[in-house]
């Protein structure tokens, strides 16, 4: 293996490679001289693997219809039992062009128009945006602040369940923007509401991969027999191989009741088709990653630790709330007394770096910050001084 700290530690230029986080900087931002330290990919180069793996495929001078070999499957199904001991069937797994599209195809299959689904804030933002863009009505269940961060309110589940009868539940497992790995009792609690009142347990597992040391990824579908019962689990390689512009996920669902016409309705409708590339990053980023992925974990882990001492010198009011896995570290600036825009401001303005707005996950979110550390130590460090600058 590599050095893999000497080439993290090296700054990548991605203009002119169409990057969302430099492209998408006037439109949200509205100026473009800023540190882009928002949008969830990472300025961090990709496994050396993938790139053989995909240069390998593009030398064929035929890129026609293509199908997903077994080792592809056989490579997901390996990864989970030996990561995160998830055992998994072939027959329970389907392709799917994005989690995020996943979410909405699981919406409009196990939803009608006018019912309800319930959320988590302060979440990602899509569970809310994809909800109400396909004409259904969130239900909030939020978080609560407890002294070491964030729990789930599950009295007021059962209160949402019984009271708001909503179909389908987004869980984010673990969470975003906070970093959480929920324990497997919270999410046996969780699965054992929503089989007693019929709800869907739809999973975004997406950062099941990046989980810090000392913490473990629990699957919500392996917790309990519940658990496997209502559940539509999604993952991806995406976050955690940064191969994000290869759109490529895979959902598990363990109960035949909800898998055959699920999977039925996606494959009928063209949904569960792969391109020619994302079974070929998946499959070498789940047979060649894990060693990767582990000196991926601790050079994230040390940026934290970075971000962490340096705000606690030059902004001790601010709070840095450490995930328990990702690059996406939730910031705390309640302490400061600003008000959220003039956060805002001074933070793009006078800082001029991107974040993402805490508000965009939930009204939970003013007074907070997502930053993202998902790159090389001298941008965490120039980050926290713009930040202190701004805010001191």
């Amino acid at each position: 293996m590599i050095n893999c700290k000497e080439l993290f530690d090296n700054a990548i230029d991605r203009h002119a490679t169409c990057a969302v986080k430099y492209e998408m900087l006037d439109e949200l931002f509205g100026r473009h001289d800023l540190l882009p330290m928002w949008v969830a990919d990472m300025d961090l180069p990709v496994m050396p693997e993938i790139t053989e793996a995909l240069a390998r495929r593009l030398s064929h001078p035929v890129f026609g219809y293509s199908v997903p070999p077994e080792s592809y499957w056989q490579a997901i199904i390996d990864w989970q039992r030996s990561r995160n001991g998830f055992e998994i069937r072939r027959e329970e797994m389907l392709h799917v062009p994005g989690i995020v599209k996943g979410i909405a195809y699981a919406i409009n299959y196990f939803t009608s128009v006018g019912d309800k689904a319930a959320i988590q804030p302060p979440v990602y933002h899509p569970f809310r945006n994809v909800t109400e863009a396909n004409r259904r009505i969130v239900v909030e269940n939020p978080l609560v602040e407890t002294n070491d961060g964030y729990d789930m309110d599950l009295n007021h589940l059962e209160h949402i369940f019984a009271s708001e009868h909503p179909r389908l539940i987004i869980l984010c497992n673990p969470h975003n923007p906070i970093g959480i790995c929920w324990p497997a009792a919270t999410l046996r609690k969780v699965a054992a509401l929503a089989r007693q009142y019929g709800v869907v347990v739809v999973s975004d597992e997406i950062h099941g991969d990046l989980i810090h040391k000392g913490f473990h990824h629990t699957p919500f579908a392996s917790v309990s027999d519940d658990a496997a019962a209502v559940s539509v689990t999604f993952g991806a390689p995406s976050k955690t191989f940064n191969v994000a512009g290869i759109t490529g996920s895979w959902c598990v669902v363990k109960n035949p009741e909800l898998r055959e016409g699920f999977f039925s309705w996606m494959e009928a409708n063209g949904f569960a088709e792969a391109s020619l590339e994302a079974p070929i990053v998946a499959e070498a980023a789940y047979r060649h990653g894990a060693e990767w992925v582990d000196n991926l974990v601790e050079y994230i882990a040390a940026n934290i630790s970075e971000l962490e001492t340096l705000l606690h010198e030059g902004l001790p009011k601010a709070r840095v709330i450490r995930p328990q896995a990702s690059f996406l570290v939730w910031l705390d600036f309640r302490g400061l007394g600003l008000d959220h825009n003039t956060l805002i401001d001074r933070i793009v303005n006078h800082g001029h770096i991107a974040l993402n707005d805490g508000a965009m996950f939930g009204s939970q979110g003013a007074g907070f910050m997502r930053i993202n550390v998902g790159c090389p130590r001298c941008t965490v460090v120039e980050g926290a001084r713009r930040l202190i600058e701004a805010l001191r």
